[in-house]
């Protein structure tokens, strides 16, 4: 990991703080979305997708300075793998402080959206583990580790924030799942019976599609940036020189 980084405590604050937010996002506007708009899936998704494009591009700038903003525990553990090659990325316990970080933030984050629009939290009856969505995952999360990791094999984690958003936009629509790739919001997802909500029935599926994305992402980035593993503290955002001396 890079020397003089913020100590691993900060580091956990805001990934818990960017994970809750996220889902908090992603929860809160589907609510909105469906009470904006009852009767058109179509457009409830655009209102979607729209504020977790903005909201995750945001979440970015904001906290990728304090810990890499992966805010998701494949971007994390990848990390973790390629950083073995040459020293780098994090480490196992830090590795092991971001996905219990990510992961009580998911869940925090649902509760809080269901809190703002008053609908209360209880678990999601809405199956989503089909061959189609399953497949989906795979791919949403593979094209997502490479985006990021390639963004930083060659210097251009500064274009995390807008580059991350537009991938996670397009592949709301673009895979049959609407892009989950992300084992913590998809446990997250869990406490919200509503729009953005996945029954638990559905979740083992779906994280053992988002590993399996983010070992074919590794994979290809190996293949594509053979250096990419002396780069993983670059991801998400490169930290800043005055985050550093902090």
């Amino acid at each position: 990991m890079i020397s003089n980084q913020p100590p691993l405590w900060r580091r956990a604050i805001a990934e818990l703080l960017g994970t809750s937010l996220l889902v908090a996002i992603v929860v809160g506007s589907g609510i909105a979305a469906q009470q904006l708009s009852p009767g058109d899936v179509g457009l409830q998704l655009l209102q979607n997708s729209t504020a977790t494009v903005l909201g995750l591009t945001v979440l970015i700038l904001m906290l990728g300075p304090v810990s890499g903003a992966h805010f998701n525990p494949v971007v994390s553990l990848a990390d973790w793998i390629l950083g073995r090659r040459a020293g780098t990325g994090l480490t196992l316990p830090e590795l092991g402080t971001y996905v219990v970080a990510q992961t009580v933030g998911a869940v925090s984050g649902s509760m809080v959206a269901n809190a703002m629009f008053e609908v209360g939290t209880s678990i999601s009856s809405k199956e989503r583990a089909t061959p189609g969505h399953l497949l989906g995952e795979v791919v949403a999360t593979a094209g997502l580790v490479l985006l990021i990791f390639a963004l930083a094999a060659t210097s251009r984690g500064v274009l995390a924030a807008p580059a991350v958003g537009a991938y996670i936009g397009a592949a709301y629509w673009f895979t049959s799942s609407t892009s989950f790739a992300n084992p913590a919001v998809t446990v997250g997802r869990i406490f919200s019976d509503t729009f953005a909500g996945i029954a638990p029935a559905s979740v083992p599926g779906y994280v053992l599609a988002q590993l399996i994305g983010a070992a074919i992402g590794i994979g290809l980035l190996l293949i594509l940036f053979p250096s990419a593993a002396r780069t993983a503290d670059g991801v998400v955002l490169a930290r800043s020189a005055e985050t550093a001396r902090s």
